[in-house]
């Protein structure tokens, strides 16, 4: 064996040893965050009053420690308002949780499934997670109950698309929910995110799409470089004078036009949607 060969050996040797203990180093912080969450909830009893307004904090908390761990850097565009309301966003990924969540403070709206999942479900239950079963009629309940919420003054945050993308454009919107924010007379907070890797590219790894399994996605995710999240908040919508199938259209419209203008301003290009869309109310 020549010495070239030998050295290009020891190369690829030394770098396969340095991507498998940052991975090491990943899943131990990965770990270590979990471990934290659990804390959270058994130090400050938040599964006795999971959705106290005051809760939110420690969502927060946790949220900026998965966001270290994954390597994604948060960029906020524009303002993240105080003011309890109900936001929406477009939905990318798993990862859309501790991007949101790593920005403003709220509690999340998410799929039933999820409570059934192992140690994640145990930590959205204790962080405050609404749970509904998509079309079995629980949405009319999850209105109500997220109308007493807003009501309080704890905001909530849903996925109005129902279903992830690969953030080129959004979805048709399932609107139904927004009557809670008409019927607690609170605003509606549209914001949208967009995954962009090391090389100014629209991200496809962070994007939870296809057929990939979850812990064969979180697997991918460790392994990628950094990717910054540009999370872009607008300006928030009066619902005075709404109904829902008018509020649906309006935030469908806010929704497309935010993502194409933060498209345009981090990539120089927009990705082609529909602009007039159907949506479901």
């Amino acid at each position: 064996m020549t010495h070239q060969k030998t050295e290009a050996i020891k190369t690829n040797s030394r770098g396969v040893v340095a991507r498998y203990a940052l991975y090491l180093r990943k899943i131990i912080a990965m770990l270590a965050a979990i471990l934290a969450g659990f804390y959270l909830i058994l130090r400050y009893r938040l599964d006795k009053q999971p959705n106290h307004p005051q809760n939110t904090k420690y969502v927060q908390y946790f949220c900026r420690r998965l966001c270290a761990v994954f390597n994604i850097q948060v960029k906020v565009h524009g303002e993240i308002p105080r003011e309890p309301a109900l936001w929406v966003s477009n939905h990318i990924s798993w990862l859309d949780v501790a991007v949101l969540g790593s920005g403003a403070r709220v509690f999340f709206l998410a799929k039933a499934e999820i409570a059934k999942w192992p140690i994640i479900g145990r930590l959205a239950r204790g962080g405050g997670t609404l749970f509904i079963q998509r079309g079995s009629g629980d949405s009319v309940l999850i209105r109500d109950q997220i109308t007493e919420f807003l009501q309080e003054d704890i905001p909530v945050l849903f996925f109005p698309e129902a279903t992830t993308t690969d953030g080129r454009s959004v979805k048709k919107i399932h609107g139904r929910l927004l009557g809670a924010a008409i019927a607690a007379q609170r605003p509606v907070q549209v914001c949208v995110i967009c995954y962009i890797n090391q090389q100014g590219e629209l991200d496809l790894v962070s994007p939870y799409v296809g057929q990939i399994g979850f812990l064969d996605h979180v697997k991918r995710v460790l392994e990628m470089d950094q990717v910054i999240a540009h999370l872009y908040t607008l300006p928030a919508i009066d619902t005075t004078g709404h109904d829902v199938e008018s509020l649906t259209s309006l935030v469908h419209e806010r929704m497309q036009t935010a993502l194409a203008e933060l498209q345009q301003k981090e990539l120089g290009e927009v990705y082609v949607y529909d602009t007039q869309p159907t949506v479901t109310v």
